[in-house]
């Protein structure tokens, strides 16, 4: 079993990989931006189990939401299952984030289902410069500037003004609007900039603090290793890392690049080189743990336990969770070639790298101690990116003015929203950014990143099941 999963890792990430090669045909990607791009995927497809009239549909939307003199428009995709439409229906807008939109998120689910009981228009939005979303003939760091939080919400504005004109039935319609991870966050923003424009909304795993230094998020990823994997299993990571750490260090850097199968090019003398390599290896750790399911880390720990020493067992886990490629690719100047190339070839790894120069930060840096992952990928690695992709002006000290910015904008961790259900899994590394209990969010034992938009089944913990009954109960509040 612990080999299937190991397969299910590799083949995640190789079609993370696969996704980005089948837009460029051309371009190998480096290890370090195919494992931000597994970090920053859509959630989970939900399980189709009839056939749904899903179509998809455009509107004309402004390039510039906040600039009347500028003229230029775009077109941006939205998804509408409108299979239990009647006069009045309430519509249930579920906001894409920095994925491609698809439509099992209109046709199954928890969400789906709320919207049958109530007889609900289901709609997918796609966020600008995502999917086939794209307003510009380049992904320029100057045609950018129109890729902002504020502007996205500007355009979901424009789509329910859309739908209610263009639809008599939907004239007085109320508006309800979900989303996961970072379009989570866009629910709780939208709630706090257009209050009138929703009676209420579902935030699951909604980070709500801009953060350029993000040291939480190993902490937790450490954490779900420990709690679901033992103490045996934390430390071999932990000891693992630490004796590849030591082997650059101390003139074994030749073992060390044969051990992690790394390609020539790879300097262990460039602390930018060794930073990519670090932060790549700890990212297949974090993608088990922000993923995973029940038994996932338990299977993956019997796998890393089997090996003789710590060192060969990191070795050979994160080589099939980079995909097993003829040699590894870790080297900084590969990242910032393929950011640079998406310049003219369109890949989502670009723009959302420059919304967390631009806005959020968000560094899963090993700035903390109180993790298993080594010392060797601080917040630097990160924002040195930024101003070698898009613009020697995102240095430290104005990314971390953007990310202050956007707390100030947003209220941070008070956003002052009503109406708002925030849900969280206890080991998703992302929650330290978003409400707690003590906020008034809701906690789900030993879940992860935005796993709870399955429909209502047997198999949810006593947990799971009773916050989707109360979000169940909360809709019929609202729609009241």
């Amino acid at each position: 079993m612990a080999a299937i999963r190991l397969v299910c890792l590799a083949v995640v990430l190789v079609l993370a990989l696969g996704q980005a090669l089948e837009t460029s045909k051309v371009k190998d990607v480096p290890v370090l931006v195919r494992t931000l791009k597994n970090l920053n995927r859509g959630p989970p497809r939900q399980v189709v189990t009839k056939r749904a009239n899903v179509q998809e549909k455009w509107i004309t939307q402004k390039l510039d939401n906040f600039d009347d003199a500028n003229t230029e428009t775009y077109q941006m995709r939205y998804l509408i299952n409108d299979e239990f439409q009647t006069e009045g229906s309430p519509i249930f807008i579920y906001l894409g984030g920095e994925w491609e939109i698809e439509p099992s998120m209109v046709s199954a689910g928890h969400w789906y289902d709320m919207a049958e009981e109530h007889k609900g228009v289901l709609v997918y939005t796609e966020h600008r410069y995502y999917g086939e979303s794209v307003p510009t003939s380049t992904m320029s760091t100057a045609n950018l500037k129109y890729l902002h939080v504020k502007q996205a919400l500007a355009d979901v504005v424009k789509v329910i003004e859309l739908l209610k004109s263009e639809n008599p039935q939907l004239a007085n319609s109320k508006v309800l609007l979900a989303g996961g991870s970072y379009s989570a966050t866009m629910v709780v923003w939208f709630k706090r900039l257009y209050p009138e424009l929703i009676v209420g909304g579902w935030a699951s795993s909604a980070p709500l603090l801009a953060k350029v230094d993000f040291t939480e998020y190993k902490e937790v990823v450490g954490r779900a290793f420990l709690e679901l994997g033992g103490q045996k299993c934390y430390d071999r990571i932990q000891n693992g890392i630490a004796e590849l750490e030591s082997m650059f260090a101390n003139k074994r850097g030749a073992e060390a690049r044969a051990m992690l199968r790394l390609c020539n090019s790879f300097d262990d003398k460039n602390d930018l080189d060794l930073w990519s390599l670090f932060g790549s290896i700890s990212n297949v750790f974090s993608g088990v743990a922000q993923y995973q399911s029940t038994g996932d880390i338990e299977y993956y720990c019997d796998y890393l336990l089997s090996f003789r020493d710590d060192a060969t067992a990191i070795a050979n886990f994160v080589y099939w969770g980079w995909g097993m490629p003829t040699c590894i690719d870790a080297t900084y100047s590969s990242t910032v070639e393929y950011y640079l190339w998406g310049v003219d070839h369109f890949d989502a790894g670009r723009p959302w790298y420059y919304q967390t120069c631009n806005e959020y930060g968000w560094y899963q840096s090993s700035g903390s101690r109180n993790q298993p992952f080594g010392t060797k990928f601080p917040a630097t690695l990160y924002t040195t990116l930024c101003g070698d992709v898009f613009s020697s002006q995102y240095g430290n000290a104005q990314i971390n003015s953007n990310a202050a910015q956007t707390n100030e904008d947003f209220g941070g961790m008070e956003p002052g929203v009503e109406n708002i259900y925030m849900t969280h899994g206890a080991l998703d590394p992302w929650n330290p950014m978003g409400h707690g209990v003590a906020e008034g969010a809701t906690l789900i034992a030993n879940a992860s990143h935005c796993s709870d938009f399955g429909s209502i089944k047997s198999t949810d913990s006593a947990e799971m099941r009773a916050s989707k009954e109360k979000l169940a109960e909360l809709v019929r509040q609202w729609l009241a």
